[in-house]
């Protein structure tokens, strides 16, 4: 009977430290507000006639024209997929936006030929050079006792997409994510906007999540409009969020 007190009583320690342990991950991530300073090869992206530097932003420290920026790319990209939904979506996707825990990464466009990335980096964001082509909006967050880096958005103006940019921008997610110990990175995709589902399913094999809806009940779940993806990095998180 002691020996199996003692047994209960360390399993609880290691529940508790090993929860302790994953809030801490978290926190640290959410307190860091450019995550690019750790990866300042992904600063600057030239393939395909695209001229494109990367900058960090806050989701409360975001200026007016920034919002309005986000705010339409996000009307012409997904009012189609959305449908119907779009308006009440939208609602939310404004409130999603502007939160504290909100981490961005705006792709910047350079218009000066003679503008360099080291020259970038010595402005700051609002006083950049060139217009903005895109952004991922992400955030650290928990699912299913996993910590993971959720991608709420990833959206690129039309005239940018299909240049290997949108790639590049999840390429740099998945290390953002492994640096700050994060179990996965986990998305929400449209069922109905073909693309993104081909992108994210066939070119950066990522799976259904066990999470999303279609799999947790086939049955009701056909009728969501959604699923769930994910990319796990580790044993533990496959467990939980893909087998």
């Amino acid at each position: 009977m002691e020996s199996r007190n003692r047994e209960k009583k360390r399993k609880r320690r290691e529940i508790l430290e090993k929860k302790k342990a994953i809030d801490e991950s978290l926190k640290a991530a959410s307190a860091h507000k450019d995550h690019l300073t750790a990866f300042p090869s992904f600063r600057q992206y030239e393939r395909n006639g695209l001229s494109v530097h990367l900058e960090s932003g806050c989701g409360d420290k975001l200026s007016s024209a920034e919002k309005q920026y986000i705010l339409n790319l996000l009307k012409a990209n997904m009012e189609g997929p959305y449908g119907s939904e779009w308006p009440a979506e939208e609602k939310v996707k404004r409130r999603e936006m502007v939160a504290s825990e909100a981490r961005y990464i705006f792709a910047r466009e350079l218009d000066a030929p003679s503008a360099s990335a080291s020259e970038m980096s010595k402005t700051n964001f609002a006083e950049s050079n060139g217009s903005i082509v895109g952004f991922v909006h992400f955030r650290f967050c928990l699912e299913e006792d996993v910590p993971v880096l959720y991608v709420y958005e990833l959206q690129l103006e039309s005239r940018v997409q299909g240049k290997g940019l949108g790639k590049f921008l999840m390429q740099l997610i998945e290390l953002i994510a492994r640096k700050n110990r994060m179990g996965a990175v986990v998305l929400t995709v449209q069922k109905a906007n073909l693309l993104a589902m081909n992108f994210y399913l066939s070119k950066l094999r990522y799976v259904v999540s066990s999470i999303s809806p279609s799999r947790v009940d086939p049955f009701t779940g056909v009728e969501k409009s959604y699923e769930i993806l994910c990319k796990v990095f580790d044993n533990e998180s496959k467990a939980l969020l893909q087998e």
